[in-house]
């Protein structure tokens, strides 16, 4: 019923919107139509009834909302009791998502994962007698090499920076590797001076200690030490009433600097892998590097750390001649 009463009002408009606004028009309505409408059907309380499982399992709420959105776009295409969705539809349903959308092979390998855990969870709690997305097999995405941050980068970054606050944020990001969404949640009680240490909360609600360096320290005191605002936050808006800082903020301000200095990429996601790929690069045992990146599995930190190449080439002339 949903995909019909949006593919009515498409018609309906037909002509006055582009391609672009089509899409996202549909998108729009799918979803407010399965907020209004979707409420008494078995399937989407089969959805609520997953979401609040995995909420107990301690999956985050920014988590939950993209499992939300990922399998009601599935619901709402296919308009089939889900007890009846066979793997030839979801196959269907996957490779016209990926063509419609223009999506990697990772954010679609993503879905199918979301997908898998969906129906995984329907045939544990025996609504449905098997999985039909068990013999829809991993998308296989290849291993892309990520960018770091060079030296060179890292300088041009904070010799670009005309205020404290800046600085100390990007010393703090590059020396710990803490997530940007753990950055925008401290506060300055958090930060122990002595140790040279904080505690941040992670993924799942979990809290670990990352380390920054001396001059990371002597930068975020006197960025505090500049501050005339009450706010307990750590990092704080330049302008008044001085709020605590957002993510969006933090990308917003490191993406202008890259664009100014012509950086490729700069983001608060790279000073992570660029911290993972030093530590590693410099020796330190991939267990500790896990265990400061906060990743429950050492899978992820291996993908986050690139190998040096120059070294590679330096211990094949050692060792290989």
């Amino acid at each position: 019923m949903l995909e019909k009463i949006v593919k009515e009002i498409l018609d309906d408009m037909k002509g006055d919107l582009d391609n672009k606004q089509s899409l996202k028009l549909s998108k729009v309505l799918e979803n407010r139509l399965c907020d209004y409408l979707g409420n008494d059907d078995e399937d989407y309380d089969y959805l609520e009834k997953f979401l609040c499982a995995k909420r107990i399992e301690g999956r985050s709420e920014k988590t939950l909302k993209y499992y939300k959105s990922t399998i009601r776009d599935m619901l709402v295409c296919l308009g089939n009791d889900v007890k009846r969705i066979s793997t030839a539809e979801l196959r269907q349903y996957l490779s016209d998502y990926q063509t419609k959308n223009d999506i990697s092979k990772t954010t679609l390998d993503n879905i199918r994962r979301i997908l898998s855990s969906f129906f995984s969870w329907l045939e544990d709690e025996d609504y449905i007698i098997k999985s039909p997305v068990r013999r829809i097999h991993k998308v296989k995405t290849g291993n892309t090499v990520k960018d770091t941050y060079t030296d060179e980068e890292l300088e041009q970054m904070r010799d670009a920076c005309n205020n404290p606050r800046d600085l100390a944020l990007i010393d703090l990001l590059s020396s710990t590797g803490m997530r940007v969404g753990e950055l925008v949640r401290l506060n300055i009680d958090d930060i122990d001076f002595n140790n040279r240490e904080c505690v941040v909360l992670g993924k799942g609600d979990k809290e670990r200690k990352v380390y920054f360096d001396a001059r990371t320290k002597i930068h975020l005191q006197k960025y505090i030490d500049s501050r005339t605002d009450n706010n307990k936050a750590l990092f704080v808006s330049l302008l008044k009433p001085h709020e605590r800082l957002e993510i969006s903020g933090v990308e917003i301000r490191l993406r202008k600097m890259g664009s100014e200095l012509n950086l490729r990429k700069v983001h608060p996601h790279k000073f992570r892998r660029t911290l993972a790929t030093m530590a590693i690069d410099k020796g330190m045992p991939i267990e500790q590097v896990q265990h400061l990146l906060g990743h429950r599995s050492i899978d992820t930190t291996l993908q986050y750390a690139m190998v040096n190449q120059t070294n590679v080439k330096n211990s094949c002339r050692k060792y290989i001649g």
